[in-house]
């Protein structure tokens, strides 16, 4: 595949600044596949296979994980599927619950062979494990999908022996971090800066404080995007729970961040608010801390599947962009939050913007 000279060619053409760590990190993928997908008739069947079965890549935000295990996906032939993380555990809850009311029997493994008949290859951005429901069962999870031959790759903020720490029960979480560290090839990138934060990158769509001036260019930016679409209200039904959308424009949603973030919604629910929008305005994001950490958690959750699906995002909140507080929680999952939203309100994001 030479995927080395592919990755250089390819920030060339995008004016991407190529540097030694990711360069690292192409080759180790280049060796994963070849040692997955691309091995010799005489290695299959006659040499034992030793070959890991998940390529691990962790760092910090905005340091260029996403982009470059994107560019790899991108470029693999075989069946591939790719995934929100909460994403693919709703679907394996759902499947979960179709089968225990039918009374059968061996569901992980009903759902990991059906996944096998679809896709040869898994890829998970920014995988986490915040969930008690989830980290009690993902364990016997994985394991099947490695008995199945199932490959992975996957992008997360932390090292695979960090995942879920100080979570509810994590002794009985431990196993699934053996089961990971030994089928993983584990690599961290690392870059100083952050790319979503450059001068090329700066925010256009972010605007604050909360104030009557704010108020004002918001509601002109928010006229100007629907001047020729026709108002009405749309209704979400997520499992028999109807959500309504009073701001909907032809696809152009507006938000406050009560509407999104103080009521009893998680990730199954912004999934299907979501996928009917084409872009989304979001109103009076606050400053976070201990007292109000639910609401900061949900708030999370809802960047991360907006920017997985890829939608512009405008927003109003009550302090510059690096000047957010978190909770002391969700210090290191809201540093991803920060990065993804210089991306999300971009000159870049303006372009898709100008397309509604």
């Amino acid at each position: 595949m030479n995927l080395n000279n592919l990755f250089q060619n390819f920030c060339k053409k995008n004016n991407l600044e190529i540097n030694a760590y990711q360069l690292t990190i192409v080759n180790k993928i280049e060796s994963f596949y070849t040692s997955n997908f691309n091995k010799s008739i005489f290695k299959k069947f006659f040499l034992k296979d030793n070959s890991k079965q998940v390529f691990y890549l962790h760092g910090g935000v905005g340091v260029g994980k996403t982009m470059i295990l994107n560019f790899f996906f991108d470029l693999v032939e075989e069946k591939k599927l790719r995934q929100h993380f909460n994403e693919f555990m709703l679907s394996f809850h759902d499947f979960a619950h179709e089968k225990k009311e039918k009374n059968e029997e061996n569901v992980i493994n009903q759902f990991v062979k059906n996944l096998k008949s679809k896709t040869k290859l898994i890829y998970f951005d920014e995988f986490q494990v915040t969930n008690i429901v989830d980290a009690m069962i993902l364990g016997k999870l994985f394991e099947q999908i490695f008995k199945e031959d199932i490959k992975i790759i996957l992008t997360s903020n932390i090292k695979i022996s960090e995942l879920y720490k100080d979570g509810l029960q994590r002794d009985q979480f431990k196993p699934f971090i053996k089961i990971m560290e030994k089928q993983s090839i584990e690599c961290e990138l690392k870059i100083e800066d952050d790319y979503r934060k450059t001068d090329h990158n700066q925010k256009q769509r972010y605007f604050y404080p909360l104030n009557q001036e704010t108020n004002f260019k918001i509601n002109k930016f928010f006229r100007t995007i629907t001047k020729e679409k026709s108002h009405s209200s749309k209704i979400i039904n997520v499992k028999g729970r109807n959500f309504k959308i009073e701001n909907f424009y032809e696809g152009v949603a507006r938000f406050d961040f009560n509407d999104l973030c103080n009521q009893n919604l998680g990730a199954e629910d912004y999934l299907e608010i979501i996928q009917a929008c084409k872009f989304i305005t979001l109103d009076n994001i606050p400053q976070f801390n201990d007292i109000n950490s639910n609401q900061q958690h949900r708030f999370i959750t809802l960047i991360d599947i907006i920017y997985d699906k890829n939608i512009p995002l405008a927003v109003t909140a009550e302090q510059n962009i690096d000047q957010f507080t978190s909770s002391r929680l969700l210090e290191n999952s809201f540093k991803r939050t920060i990065s993804r939203l210089y991306e999300l309100t971009s000159e870049e994001r303006n372009n898709e913007a100008r397309v509604l």
